[in-house]
C-alpha cells in the first residue's frame, strides 16, 4: 500500500489507516484482547501500517494492545495517539460522563495543559513500548486553557524527539488557523464520512489551501454503511450506537435503501459495500486517510483491500448523486 505524505509533515501514513477505539472495548461493548491483537498485526501484515489510537479508548487499554501488536514490528508501522482527555484527574474543562468496564462511573475532562500533557506523553510511550511517537494529537480543544500553553507542550515534546508531529483532531478550521501560527500542524482528525460532511464547508478547504493532512474519522458511521446492520438490531445501552440518530428506525432504513443502490457499483469491483465506501472516502480531495476500525482479522483484511479500489468519475458521480438524494432526520 502507497504510503501518503501528511501535510507539509516527514511522516507517511497508509490510506487506511487502523482506528483502536472499538479495540479498547470502551462504548463497543468489550473486547477480545487476543482477536484485537490479531487483527492489528493482519492490518500491518497487508500494508495497513498506521495505526491510531488514545488513552482514553478503554482507559489506556487500547494503547496496550497496540503496543503488544507491533512489538518486533515498530519500525514497519506509524503509531498515532492523542492527549487531553483525562479521566483519572478533575483538572481542566469537564466533557462528559461515563461508566469504566468495571461498572465504575468516571467524569472526563479535556485537560491541555502543558504540564499534563507532558505527562500524558510518556504515559502513552510506556504503553506502547516506543520511543517515539509518530504523530501526537490534542484529542479535543481544551477552552480552560490558552492554545499557544498546549502547543508550547507540543513544541518541546517534537525538540526532544518523543513526537515526530503534531496533530488536532475535533477542532475547528479556526483553532487550526490559530495553533498553525504557533508550530507547523501536520493533521486535523475530524469525523467524516457520506452521512457527515460539514467539514467540506470549510476545515476540508482549508486543510487543502495550506497543506494540512486529514484524517477522516468513522468513515463507516459507526458501522451502519457496511450495510450489515439490520433493520430491527438492537444494541445495549453501554454500546453507543444505541443512541446514534444514523441508528433510529428512519434513519436506518433510508440508508440502508440507499446501500442497496450501491450494491452494483461494488459488484464491478468484487468489493463489500465497506470496502466501496472506504474507497469513495479516500478519493475525497483533501483527505489523506480514513480511519477504519477492525477487531477480528477477517475485518482488517477486507479493510486493507478497499485501498485498491478506483472508482471511475462515471462512478462516483453516481454515487455522489444518490447521497444528494439521501434525507435524514438528525
Amino acid at each position: 500500500m502507497e504510503l501518503r505524505q501528511l501535510g507539509a509533515s516527514q511522516v507517511r501514513v497508509s490510506p487506511v489507516t487502523l482506528g483502536t477505539w472499538a479495540v479498547g472495548g470502551w462504548m463497543w461493548g468489550g473486547v477480545d484482547n487476543a482477536q484485537a491483537v490479531r487483527a492489528i498485526q493482519t492490518s500491518i501484515d497487508l500494508g495497513v501500517t498506521s495505526i491510531d489510537t488514545a488513552p482514553i479508548y478503554g482507559f489506556g487499554l487500547s494503547e496496550e494492545l497496540v503496543g503488544q501488536a507491533v512489538r518486533g514490528r515498530r519500525d514497519k508501522v506509524q503509531l498515532l495517539t492523542k492527549c487531553g482527555l483525562r479521566w483519572d484527574s478533575p483538572r481542566g474543562e469537564y466533557f462528559f460522563e461515563t461508566v469504566d468496564p468495571e461498572g465504575k462511573t468516571l467524569k472526563v475532562y479535556r485537560n491541555s495543559r502543558k504540564s499534563d500533557v507532558l505527562r500524558e506523553c510518556e504515559q502513552s510511550l510506556r504503553r506502547l513500548g516506543a520511543d517515539c511517537i509518530d504523530l501526537y494529537q490534542v484529542h479535543w480543544r481544551d477552552h480552560t486553557t490558552d492554545i499557544e500553553e498546549t502547543m508550547s507542550a507540543m513544541d518541546r515534546l517534537i525538540r526532544e524527539g518523543k513526537i515526530r508531529a503534531a496533530g488536532l483532531s475535533n477542532f475547528t478550521a479556526e483553532e487550526v488557523e490559530a495553533a498553525s501560527k504557533l508550530i507547523p500542524i501536520a493533521s486535523v482528525q475530524p469525523p467524516y464520512s457520506m452521512l457527515r460532511r460539514d467539514i467540506e464547508k470549510d476545515l476540508l478547504p482549508y486543510c487543502r489551501e495550506h497543506h494540512v493532512g486529514v484524517l477522516a474519522y468513522s468513515p463507516l458511521q459507526l458501522g451502519i454503511l457496511t450495510g450489515k446492520i439490520a433493520l430491527d438490531q438492537q444494541f445495549p445501552p453501554s454500546d453507543l450506537r444505541s443512541s446514534s440518530p444514523y441508528y433510529q428506525v428512519a434513519n436506518r432504513r433510508r440508508i440502508l435503501d440507499m446501500l442497496d443502490q450501491f450494491r452494483p457499483i461494488a459488484e464491478e469491483h468484487d468489493a463489500t459495500l465497506a470496502q466501496l465506501v472506504i474507497a469513495w472516502t479516500i478519493s475525497q480531495p483533501g483527505v489523506t486517510a480514513a480511519l477504519v476500525g477492525a477487531r477480528k482479522a477477517q475485518h482488517a483484511a477486507e479493510n486493507a483491500q478497499a485501498a485498491g479500489i478506483r472508482i471511475s468519475p462515471r462512478e462516483m458521480q453516481q454515487i455522489n448523486a444518490l447521497l444528494d438524494e439521501l434525507k435524514l432526520r438528525l
